[in-house]
C-alpha cells in the first residue's frame, strides 16, 4: 500500500494519498514510511509546523538512510518556503509609505524564567542558534538590537511581540521632532512651575507648566574624557584618553507639548532663581545636584524614573552611522567626537516616544 501512496503523491492526487494514509496509520502507525508520507501530506496541505515536527522526529528516530535523506530534503523545502515568504513580507512592509525611514528595534528585559522559551522563539524568528539568542535577550534594561529601515524592523517586531517577546521600534525622525529646552534654573514651583531655559537656537526665555504634565524622568551619567600622560610597559610616556569625571543629566518629559526639559549639573545655575538649596554657593556641585534631585523627587513622587542608560549605551555606542543622524542637544565641552551624547538623547527620546 505504501507504493500506492508514493504513486498518489507522484500524480499529486493528495485526496487518495490522504485516504490511504488514514488506513495505514491504523495498521502500521510506527512505520517510518507512513510517518514520512504523513509529513509530506502536512507539507502540501501547508500545515508546516506539523510537517516539520514529523521530519525532525524521523531524523532522531529512524536509521533508514533513504528516509533520513528525504526528511532532510523536506526540512530544506520548508526552510526555503519560509525564507521566500519572509523576504516577500519584508519587501511588502518596506514598500508602504514612510517605512523606508531609518529606525531602531529595541528589546525589553525578560525574567530568567521566561528566557528559555523566549530564546527558542527568538532564534526561530531571527534565524539564530538558541545559544546566541539567549545571550542577545536582555535580563535588565533595554537592548538596541537592530537598526535599519523601519518597515523591516516593524515586521520583525510584530513577530517577536506575537511570540511574547517584549520589544518596540521607533524612527529617528520621531526623536528628532522632540523639542529640547536646556533648563538654567527654576523661577517658581507653585501653583505652577516656571523654568528659565534656552531653546534649540540658544534663545533665552521661560516656560511654565503643571507638574502633572511631566510623565517621565530620565537620568544618566555621561563620561567626561581627558587626555592624560601614562607610562607604558617600556616605561615610555604616552598620551591616553581616560574618563576623568561624569556629567549628571536629568530629563523631564512633557509629551503634551512634545518637549523635554533637560537639566545637567554643570549647566544648572544653583545661585539663580528659586532658592531650592540653602547656601548653594558654599556647596560642591555634587551636593547641590543631589539636593536638586531630591527636591524634584518631592514634586514628582508618582513619576517613573528611567535610570538604565548606561546598560543601554553598552549596546548602542558602536552604532556610529545611526547615531550620526541624532542631534544630541547636549552642550558638553568635548576634545574629541564621542557617541555618548547622542546615545543619551536616543535613550531619552525612546522613553518619550514609546
Amino acid at each position: 500500500m505504501i507504493e500506492q501512496v508514493a504513486i498518489a503523491f507522484e500524480h499529486k492526487d493528495y485526496k487518495t494519498a490522504a485516504k490511504l494514509l488514514k488506513q495505514l496509520q491504523k495498521e502500521s502507525p510506527e512505520n517510518p514510511w507512513v510517518q514520512y508520507y504523513l509529513g509530506r501530506l502536512h507539507e502540501v496541505s501547508e500545515k508546516r509546523q506539523d510537517a516539520e515536527k514529523i521530519y525532525r522526529q524521523l531524523l532522531r528516530d529512524t536509521r533508514n538512510a533513504k528516509i533520513v535523506t528525504l526528511a532532510r530534503q523536506g526540512l530544506r523545502r520548508l526552510q526555503e518556503i519560509e525564507l521566500e515568504e519572509r523576504q516577500r513580507a519584508i519587501s511588502q512592509a518596506k514598500s508602504e509609505p514612510n517605512n523606508t525611514e531609518l529606525g531602531v528595534l529595541v528589546l525589553e528585559p525578560l525574567s530568567t524564567e521566561m528566557k528559555t522559551e523566549a530564546s527558542r522563539k527568538f532564534a526561530q524568528i531571527m534565524q539564530l542558534d538558541p545559544y546566541t539568542a539567549r545571550l542577545v535577550l536582555p535580563s535588565r534594561g533595554w537592548r538596541l538590537y537592530r537598526t535599519g529601515q523601519v518597515g523591516e524592523l516593524k515586521f520583525y517586531g510584530k513577530q517577536l511581540q506575537q511570540a511574547g517577546i517584549p520589544c518596540f521600534w521607533a524612527t529617528i525622525a520621531q526623536i528628532q521632532q522632540i523639542q529640547v529646552y536646556q533648563v538654567k534654573h527654576f523661577q517658581a514651583f507653585t501653583p505652577q512651575a516656571t523654568v528659565v531655559c534656552r531653546n534649540e537656537v540658544n534663545q533665552l526665555g521661560s516656560l511654565t507648566f503643571d507638574w502633572s504634565e511631566v510623565t517621565a524622568r530620565v537620568v544618566g551619567l555621561l563620561p567626561i574624557f581627558e587626555q592624560v600622560v601614562d607610562v607604558d610597559a617600556r616605561r615610555k610616556l604616552e598620551w591616553k584618553t581616560q574618563t576623568q569625571d561624569y556629567a549628571q543629566f536629568c530629563d523631564l518629559h512633557i509629551p503634551g507639548r512634545r518637549s523635554i526639559l533637560r537639566l545637567y549639573d554643570n549647566g544648572y545655575e544653583f545661585q539663580q532663581g528659586l532658592e531650592i538649596i540653602p547656601q548653594a554657593s558654599q556647596n560642591t556641585i555634587r551636593i547641590n545636584w543631589n539636593s536638586l534631585s531630591s527636591w524634584i523627587d518631592q514634586q514628582l513622587p508618582q513619576v517613573k524614573i528611567w535610570s538604565d542608560f548606561t546598560s543601554f549605551a553598552d549596546t548602542t555606542l558602536d552604532q556610529t552611522e545611526m547615531l550620526s543622524h541624532i542631534k544630541s542637544h547636549i552642550d558638553l565641552f568635548r576634545r574629541e567626537q564621542t557617541n555618548w551624547d547622542s546615545a543619551f538623547h536616543l535613550y531619552s527620546g525612546l522613553v518619550f516616544v514609546k
